[in-house]
């Protein structure tokens, strides 16, 4: 098992969030292992990105993102759904990579139960993937690096010919520029 190391994450996080696809998405609960590979990914690039939580600073929600890369930052919203970002660049640049998609791989029954839905709407958004895989705030902070509970390993590697980037969603509130980004990146199989 090749967990990411540190090194992985202290990168540029549009660097990261490319890299992130075709890599598998763990989470180990009472010795049982859920696994997906990641498919969808969008990029919170600091304190400039209009549309990233650290744009105004750091709070007791986003004190993760300062930092040290490689660990958990997950978040609540719309008072009922989990987020997944992994935390980039150097400990007080504030960059995440959120986790949009999964294709299922390894646990599907018990992701199944958890989302009490099969195929595609299993794990093909951030909220559903949280749900599918029981992530949830008791995360945040979580070191991926460790190898226990919640990591990221190796997988496959997917050709630059396969990544499609287009802006990100749900984000109507930030600047023109950062809307506009093509900041979302999506494999293509």
């Amino acid at each position: 098992m090749n967990i990411l190391d540190r090194k992985f994450y202290r990168r540029d996080t549009l660097q990261v969030a490319r890299a992130l696809l075709g890599k598998k998405l763990v989470r180990q609960i009472k010795g049982l292992e859920l696994a997906g590979m990641i498919v969808e990914t969008e990029a919170y690039c600091g304190e400039s990105d209009s549309a990233c939580h650290a744009h105004r600073g750091e709070t007791p929600r986003n004190t993760v993102m300062f930092g040290e890369p490689g660990h958990a930052y997950v978040y609540f919203t719309y008072g009922m759904h989990y987020m997944l970002n992994l935390v980039t660049e150097a400990e007080g640049r504030p960059c995440a990579v959120l986790i949009r998609a999964v294709v299922p791989l390894a646990g599907i029954e018990e992701m199944e139960g958890r989302r009490k839905r099969k195929g595609a709407q299993l794990s093909n958004g951030p909220a559903k993937l949280c749900q599918a895989f029981s992530i949830d705030k008791a995360l945040n902070g979580w070191d991926l690096t460790c190898g226990k509970e919640l990591w990221v390993v190796d997988y496959k590697k997917i050709p630059a010919e396969s990544i499609i980037a287009i802006p990100r969603i749900g984000i109507d509130y930030a600047k023109d520029e950062h809307r506009d980004a093509p900041w979302r990146f999506l494999y293509h199989f």
